[in-house]
């Protein structure tokens, strides 16, 4: 199985469709208007739908799955007045799989989280009607816990069994869960500084160049293991700060 290719830099990260393997034989072409491509949304997008189904969805004027910006279609998402469509398809699993993604919960909250060079950003399709749905994983949650203090209570507060540790800097679960997009957070953690220097998430995460060793000692885990971590999360309640949060 193929492996990513992820580098400590947010512009490697944006061209990890183009740049980087990915795990899986399926691939899938994604038509999209111009505007759309030139915003930088679909590299922000796709390699967080790869990671997470090993499909690969690259960008294709001649793609059997379109984004268009007129009906027919399914509606997936806006920037400012323009709506924007889900179409097409070649009957594959691949495109069904990235249909119910972009049409999910957890993808419109993916889209929601990308930030353009130029506003407007993009946002649920029919905001007035949209209503989120929360947000379950498979995973088993004591097994999550007992993960999440081992692998993460070095610098994170997990809850009262090491609530007098961590590092000042890392925010503690409580308050990680308290983020509207806390659950894209967590599913992308090991791309993100500084994780991605210490992480490995068996077959998915390339393996520590031999010139670049991790500066500490790695955390290892499989995505089973992710998903139980992210049923720990989803159950235990976030942090009251007594105002709301602001997002960086």
């Amino acid at each position: 199985m193929r492996r990513f290719d992820f580098r400590p830099t947010l512009l490697c990260l944006s061209l990890l469709l183009t740049a980087s393997p990915v795990a899986a034989q399926d691939r899938l072409g994604l038509a999209a208007p111009p505007e759309v491509v030139d915003s930088g949304l679909l590299g922000f997008i796709l390699p967080r739908f790869s990671l997470k189904t090993g499909v690969r969805v690259t960008p294709d004027a001649d793609g059997a799955v379109v984004i268009a910006d007129a009906p027919p279609g399914t509606p997936v998402f806006r920037r400012g007045d323009q709506a924007y469509f889900l179409r097409g398809g070649d009957g594959s699993d691949a495109a069904g799989r990235f249909a119910d993604w972009l049409t999910s919960d957890i993808g419109l909250r993916t889209v929601e989280s990308f930030a353009p060079d130029s506003p407007p950003p993009f946002s649920a399709p029919l905001e007035d009607t949209v209503e989120a749905e929360p947000v379950t994983f498979d995973g088993d949650s004591d097994i999550g816990g007992t993960l999440s203090l081992r692998h993460c209570g070095r610098c994170h507060v997990i809850d009262q069994r090491n609530r007098m540790a961590g590092l000042g800097s890392a925010p503690s679960f409580g308050v990680l869960r308290g983020l509207p997009d806390w659950d894209v957070r967590f599913q992308q953690f090991f791309v993100l500084a500084p994780h991605m220097a210490f992480t490995q998430i068996a077959d998915v995460t390339e393996p520590f160049p031999i010139d670049r060793p991790p500066p500490i000692v790695p955390v290892e885990m499989t995505w089973d293991e992710m998903e139980a971590i992210l049923a720990f999360v989803s159950a235990m309640p976030a942090t009251d700060l007594g105002a709301p949060l602001q997002l960086q």
